[in-house]
């Protein structure tokens, strides 16, 4: 027998769960099709096992290179790297459970299973149609008849057209995630936010990495002047970097213990050799299987077509998170979701402004961002003024023992505002919610350089950027 509900939310990652949470909470009977584990990509396989590698190659770096520069003695550092994907596993599982718990608290129905929208019918009067789910555990199908429908489904993994992912020579970062050994060499192709973040573990974890990159720098969507510190500093550790390479799938090889490829280069060949090749290449949306075909939803260039409320071509259906493209980003697909709920509930809604979303990348260094660049903004006709300042000359950062990097404000020469800020250094993933926020209450430079930042803290580096945007930078 079908069941009736206000809203049916396909996909239970990050922005799905959100999603649902918030429409649980507004009094709409709500439910969820699931297909894996609720959480979705990021929980089992991006933001938190990533982040939690991360952090134990960073303790384990930290300890083998760094502990003595303290005082502390340790004697000979070894890994345990099964005890590394036993902590991460650890620390999934609980996050897992949390959510589970969160969708009994709201009396949110869980459907395990595969979700597809078949449209109305003479069966299923309701303009949301019927979503007929293909249960994991063979069950017959069950038949929802939602009023709105919220598609959820994430994204997944993209690679190189005629590069096929193995899963034991050439992997994508689903698999890289359940190496149970690391590699002596690990080439990657693609330096974005993942390749970089995988390039910094693997080269803590002891890995010999090579990073090759398309275009004519690393991470080529931030601001030139973090991408070119990053890139300095990472090197210093020891990644090597080729960019300006264009690989050729169809010269991939994979012999007993390695893998080779080839990459052209300023015209010339250069072929690339090393235990596993991880490809980083960005993430396709999940949009098979889901009924597309049954609906009037336009799909271009593999992303389905929102209004700024998230519906879609049929007002009934929303979409949110990576499905829709733009910024593939947890937090965005959060805020995407709790906006196209407020809008089923027929609440008033402030469309979300991606300009003012916070971009971090957790390798070591960390890197963040709010706004443009200095060159996106010279580009749309600003007279700019730039105020940086150092690590270097921050106490806490000294203290710290991790005091390269630096903060860089991009501000409107004519009205003072905030164009851009621009973070590299420690911790500063944890730090660009300062500039986020300044930037949503329309802050200037003066104002950030007038709110007194505790000392000693790692802080105080944005504010003495503030005050290096007119010049008047204390302590350099």
């Amino acid at each position: 027998m079908a069941k009736d509900y206000d809203v049916v939310i396909i996909g239970g990652g990050t922005g799905g769960y959100v999603a649902a949470i918030r429409s649980a909470q507004l009094g709409l009977k709500t439910a969820i099709v699931e297909k894996g584990n609720l959480g979705g990509t990021c929980l089992h396989k991006g933001c938190i096992p990533s982040k939690a590698l991360l952090r134990s190659a960073e303790v384990y770096a930290t300890t083998k290179n760094h502990a003595a520069d303290f005082g502390v003695n340790t004697g000979e550092v070894t890994l345990d790297f099964s005890r590394v994907q036993a902590r991460k596993e650890s620390i999934v599982n609980q996050l897992h459970q949390g959510v589970q718990g969160l969708m009994k608290k709201g009396k949110i129905d869980v459907y395990e299973g595969t979700g597809r929208m078949l449209g109305p019918s003479i069966f299923s009067p309701s303009p949301g149609g019927t979503i007929s789910i293909e249960m994991n555990n063979g069950d017959e199908n069950e038949m929802l008849i939602p009023k709105n429908v919220v598609i959820a489904t994430g994204s997944r993994p993209r690679t190189l057209p005629g590069l096929t992912i193995d899963g034991e020579f050439v992997m994508s970062s689903d698999e890289a995630l359940a190496m149970t050994e690391l590699p002596k060499t690990m080439l990657i192709v693609g330096g974005g936010v993942i390749g970089i973040e995988w390039a910094s573990m693997l080269n803590d974890f002891g890995v010999e990495v090579t990073v090759v990159e398309y275009a004519d720098r690393i991470i080529p969507t931030e601001d030139k002047d973090i991408s070119k510190e990053m890139q300095k500093l990472l090197a210093k550790k020891g990644i090597t970097f080729v960019t300006s390479a264009k690989v050729l799938p169809e010269t991939l090889e994979t012999k007993e213990k390695e893998v080779q490829i080839s990459a052209e280069i300023n015209g010339e060949m250069k072929t690339f050799v090393a235990e596993k090749m991880l490809v980083s290449v960005g993430r396709q949306a999940n949009v098979e299987g889901i009924g597309i075909e049954n609906t009037d939803i336009v799909v271009e260039k593999g992303f389905i077509q929102v209004s700024e409320t998230f519906q879609t071509k049929e007002s009934h259906i929303y979409a949110i998170g990576d499905v829709i493209g733009g910024l593939q980003l947890a937090h965005v697909a959060s805020h995407e979701g709790i906006t196209a709920i407020e809008h089923i509930a027929g609440n008033d809604i402030s469309p979300i402004d991606y300009a003012l979303v916070s971009r971090c990348i957790y390798s070591n260094p960390e890197a963040s961002s709010v706004g443009i660049t200095e060159q996106q903004a010279k580009e749309q006709g600003f007279d700019v003024k730039v105020g940086k300042f150092s690590f270097k000359a921050i106490g806490k950062a000294l203290v710290y023992g991790e005091s390269d990097g630096f903060v860089k404000i991009v501000a409107d020469k004519k009205t003072n505002d905030i164009l851009g800020v621009h973070m590299i250094g420690p911790h500063v993933t944890d730090m660009i919610s300062e500039a986020g926020l300044a930037m949503v209450l329309d802050a200037t430079p003066w104002e950030i350089a007038h709110t007194i930042h505790p000392h000693p803290t790692l802080s105080e580096v944005i504010g003495e950027a503030a005050l290096a945007v007119d010049g008047k930078a204390i302590h350099m």
